[in-house]
């Protein structure tokens, strides 16, 4: 079995292929050469972060389906500076166009030490931001962004940096590594 971590940089498709009718855009075949492994979920174009590629179907499945709420950490650079209790209702859930999502676990933190992101984030003078650590246990598409939007907090920048066990700890933008199956795989 191989699994790989690969941190996924921001405007890198995940898929090997380029879409047929699309603008050129890197996919993942730029940056990994392995043939066999395949993503056990998605980051979106414009998120960054920790990409798990694996040839295991069952570990696919075990890291990708919602049913073994395996825990999802993102980093989440959010416009606005929002309180304990603004920050209260994504402890509860929220409710999206797709229904109300399960309780994420959230905290303000420090700006994180992360690589330059190309293009960067537009800073604006006169609209504050901050950076948040959202866990999640599901994994609908856009949900981080679309979960940040209902409560009044745009989403700037998101990198995931943990699933389960495995993170992007002293994994630089654009390198992988092997890594052997933990507990939670």
């Amino acid at each position: 079995m191989t699994l790989i971590l690969f941190n996924k940089p921001f405007g890198v498709l995940c898929q090997f292929s380029p879409e047929p009718n699309g603008p050129p855009r890197p996919t993942l075949a730029a940056y990994i050469e392995r043939p066999g492994v395949y993503p056990a979920g998605r980051l979106d174009l414009d998120s960054e972060g920790l990409l798990l590629l694996t040839d295991d179907g069952r570990l696919q499945a075990r890291i990708a389906d919602p049913r073994f709420k395996m825990p999802k950490t993102y980093l989440v650079q959010v416009e606005g500076d929002p309180d304990n209790a603004a920050l209260e209702p994504l402890r509860r859930g929220v409710r999206l166009k797709d229904g109300p999502t399960l309780p994420a676990r959230v905290d303000r933190i420090d700006a994180p030490e992360l690589w330059p992101r190309d293009p960067p984030v537009r800073f604006r003078k006169s609209v504050p931001d901050c950076w948040l650590s959202l866990t999640i246990e599901e994994g609908r598409n856009r949900q981080v962004r679309r979960m940040t939007a209902a409560i009044g907090l745009p989403t700037l920048r998101l990198v995931r940096w943990r699933i389960g066990d495995w993170t992007l700890e002293r994994l630089a933008t654009g390198q992988w590594r092997e890594a052997g199956p933990t507990a939670t795989a």
